[in-house]
């Protein structure tokens, strides 16, 4: 055969990939190509498929250290297959070659006697169609596949120079989804593996993970849903900077993250940064240090944009179809709020009011007087001021850490259980109980409270006053609570159908 030069491979499967299919729509097609195939799945064997009634091999040669897989070509023989190219398949799916071999094999005849059903090895007929593009001087290609009738889609990247491939990849948004090879995906389709995927919100004072996990019919399960306090915005309201031990902190809280998220084999992770990073003048160098020590390139959203995913979160969450609708999502640095009815959004906006910078201009991480509380309340009051004016929703929803606390410390739970708080009623009565709690204790006395995450003992008092604020500007006497969050919306939007 034609010696042909071993090239760098990247590839993923999924049903959509997102900004990647809006930018190769503005390109021009290279080419589109259908193709029926047969592929020969083996748990540790090559790429062996036939392909225009040739049998064809490639062999993984070489992983790099960014995850990029290198294919060589070493078969394309025809049929009768010649029995000493027969044993060459089997060498390649791994398979004890038989004492006897026949001098040469029709396609029927070697199937029949290697991949036969129930056997080691399994011959998946496949329908591709395949649509080329050229992207910074690699070949891009986005198919659709069809594999015994069940049905995927996949992006593949490839050239002879890797750190092409990695820029074409980087160019088209797709770092953060995992390299997968065509017998590994094929597999997968066949074996109905639902598919995974994880998302990270670096936020002002937690960085939150969530994997989720995609089942046939469209509905998520939750695999992972944690979030560890890093404070990546501690100091920013005195200096305007995010702080190195902040920023160490949160590398070595993503780095855990993505760890554990490749444990759980997901096919992707999408990770945004908000608040802190949109204010920090360093943020675009914290946003490359996290990518050098993890990988991971931290899409910083605007204000607007966080507060359309959390909307949308919370409103499929709670069922909360038909009115007018309020969702709010209170966090370290800022508060986004979201105003539709039925399924329209009429508003969004983002405001900079976070429980962190109250915290450290107020002392709220100490026990504070009734008059220091009251000069909280106001400057909230003041920095809220947008909200004026506005009618009474028909409900409100309330979504973020400091409102997922409070309602932990509502039902007294000792470990957390979203079950509970998902769709719980906080009342004013409530609120005001824990604002008191809070205000006669110092943050050490707090952690004693039982369902207070004990890191955000600094921070519930400032975020306690904020939603209490925004409850009483929006004339509400109580609010319902969604444990989902931004994350539950970049996982649907990214995602999902």
């Amino acid at each position: 055969m034609t010696e042909i030069r071993p090239r760098w491979e990247w590839r993923s499967f999924g049903r959509r990939f997102g900004a990647a299919e809006e930018r190769l729509a503005r390109l021009a097609p290279s080419g589109v190509q259908e193709s029926d195939e047969i592929y020969l799945l083996s748990g540790a064997g090559e790429n062996v498929k036939v392909r225009d009634a040739l049998m064809d091999i490639k062999v993984l040669r070489e992983v790099n250290a960014d995850g990029l897989e290198q294919w060589t070509p070493v078969m394309k023989a025809g049929f009768p297959l010649p029995g000493v190219e027969a044993v060459k398949v089997l060498e390649a799916l791994r398979l004890p070659v038989p004492t006897s071999v026949r001098e040469s094999y029709t396609l029927d005849e070697f199937i029949g006697q290697f991949a036969a059903p129930g056997g080691t090895v399994r011959a998946v007929r496949v329908h591709k169609r395949r649509v080329r593009y050229t992207v910074d001087g690699c070949m891009a290609e986005l198919s659709e596949v069809v594999a015994d009738g069940k049905s995927t889609r996949t992006l593949a990247v490839e050239s002879e120079d890797a750190a092409g491939v990695m820029r074409a990849v980087r160019g088209l948004g797709l770092e953060g989804y995992t390299n997968t090879s065509y017998p590994r995906g094929l597999a997968a389709l066949i074996d109905d593996v639902n598919e995974r995927y994880a998302v990270i919100d670096a936020g002002t004072n937690s960085i939150k993970f969530h994997v989720g996990e995609r089942s046939i019919d469209g509905k998520w399960r939750t695999v992972v849903d944690r979030a560890e306090m890093t404070r990546l915005g501690e100091g920013l309201s005195q200096g305007g900077r995010i702080i190195e031990a902040a920023i160490e902190r949160t590398i070595a809280a993503i780095a855990s993250m993505v760890g554990e998220a490749n444990q759980h084999g997901v096919r992707a992770i999408a990770a945004v940064g908000t608040a802190g990073l949109r204010i920090a003048s360093n943020g675009g160098d914290v946003v490359d240090a996290i990518r050098a020590r993890t990988g991971i390139h931290i899409e910083v959203i605007s204000g607007e944009e966080e507060s359309r995913m959390a909307y949308l979160a919370a409103k499929a969450g709670l069922g909360l179809n038909r009115g007018s609708l309020v969702v709010f999502d209170t966090g370290g640095g800022s508060s986004q709020f979201t105003f539709g009815h039925d399924a329209v959004v009429d508003t969004r906006f983002s405001v900079n009011v976070g429980a962190v910078s109250y915290t450290e201009r107020f002392g709220l991480d100490r026990a504070v007087s009734p008059e220091v509380l009251r000069e909280v309340m106001a400057a909230i009051s003041a920095d809220l001021s947008r909200l004026d004016g506005h009618l009474v929703p028909d409900a409100l929803a309330g979504m973020g850490g400091a409102v997922t606390n409070i309602t932990a410390v509502m039902h007294r739970l000792a470990t957390y259980d979203p079950v509970v708080v998902q769709g719980s009623i906080v009342d004013r009565g409530e609120l005001d109980r824990q604002i008191e709690l809070y205000r006669s204790r110092d943050a050490d006395a707090r952690r004693a409270i039982v369902g207070l995450q004990p890191k955000r003992a600094e921070v519930i008092l400032a975020g306690a006053c904020v939603v209490r604020t925004i409850m009483e500007k929006l004339g509400k006497d109580s609010f319902t609570v969604s444990d989902r969050g931004l994350r539950h919306g970049v996982l649907a939007e990214r995602f999902g159908d």
